[in-house]
């Protein structure tokens, strides 16, 4: 049987009153049904579908594209909630299910929420689950101090935003670290600030140490190019103008316009910084 949830690239076996019929090198066999045929196709044409099951819980393949597959996390919007449960929007015919025991918090139609795909293994189907901190796992970490890493942001917390590690380990961004507007579902890149003995991981936007100086540097220089050469701001600036301005901290910002004088790319002077001409 074809895995659901996940794409695969068949072979076209024969053409049929309901669609194509797909297989694999095992002989395993999906239908393709008539609205997702290509217009112009020979039999042996290799296609790459999403396997996944229909209305009547039988395996189908479709040529669209979800906006999660499985074991993977998506910021999904909540299109209907019945008596069994949430149904969300990932992209095609039949809606990913999230039953009552998998939220969080009571789901309402309209809202978006981060949603875990899983396969139930009693039911074979796939559902989804917004307990995303039940698919992550910290005991034996994949991550190290300086490494980059991809980030999904989970929820704010009194300490900043916990934040989900290339989809394994949970994270947390303190607040003092972000200098940027979030939100729930934002997929953006980040560093290893730390990990710790009990497997909690510190993030940081903004690479550690030394290591964060030439990506800042040419942040800040492509901001005083957009900005006509000039930034009315210096190393005297408060950190919230600088903040407001260039979404740094101020020990960055220094850090930053301390290299790009070195490099004699700008002048410093008491209104402010100037781009230097070539």
């Amino acid at each position: 049987m074809l895995a659901i949830g996940e794409y695969h690239t068949l072979k076209i076996d024969r053409d049929t009153d309901p669609g194509l019929f797909l297989t694999d090198d095992d002989g395993n066999e999906v239908l393709l049904p008539n609205k997702y045929k290509p217009e112009t196709f020979e039999i042996g044409d290799e296609l790459n579908v999403f396997v996944y099951l229909d209305h009547e819980e039988r395996p189908v393949a479709t040529t669209l594209k979800p906006f999660v597959k499985l074991d993977e996390f998506g910021f999904l919007k909540c299109v209907e909630v019945s008596e069994i449960g949430a149904f969300m929007d990932w992209g095609l015919e039949k809606h990913l299910f999230v039953p009552f025991k998998e939220q969080a918090m009571k789901m309402r139609e309209g809202e978006r929420y981060l949603i875990f795909c899983y396969l139930d293994e009693l039911t074979d189907r796939l559902v989804g689950s917004n307990k995303v901190d039940a698919f992550l796992d910290n005991s034996q970490l994949t991550v190290e101090a300086f490494e980059e890493v991809d980030l999904i942001v989970a929820n704010p917390t009194e300490l900043g935003w916990n934040v989900i590690v290339n989809e394994i380990h949970k994270g947390l961004l303190y607040k003092d670290d972000v200098f940027q507007k979030l939100h729930v579902g934002d997929r953006l890149k980040g560093w290893v600030k730390k990990t710790r003995p009990d497997g909690k991981i510190d993030i940081t936007l903004q690479r550690p140490g030394y290591r964060s100086i030439e990506p800042n540097a040419q942040e800040l220089l492509t901001l005083l190019e957009l900005k006509g050469g000039f930034l009315a701001l210096t190393d005297k600036s408060s950190p919230k103008e600088i903040e407001r301005e260039v979404q740094m901290s101020k020990k960055s910002f220094k850090r930053a316009l301390g290299n790009l004088y070195k490099q004699r790319k700008v002048d410093i002077k008491d209104n402010g910084i100037y781009l230097k001409k070539d």
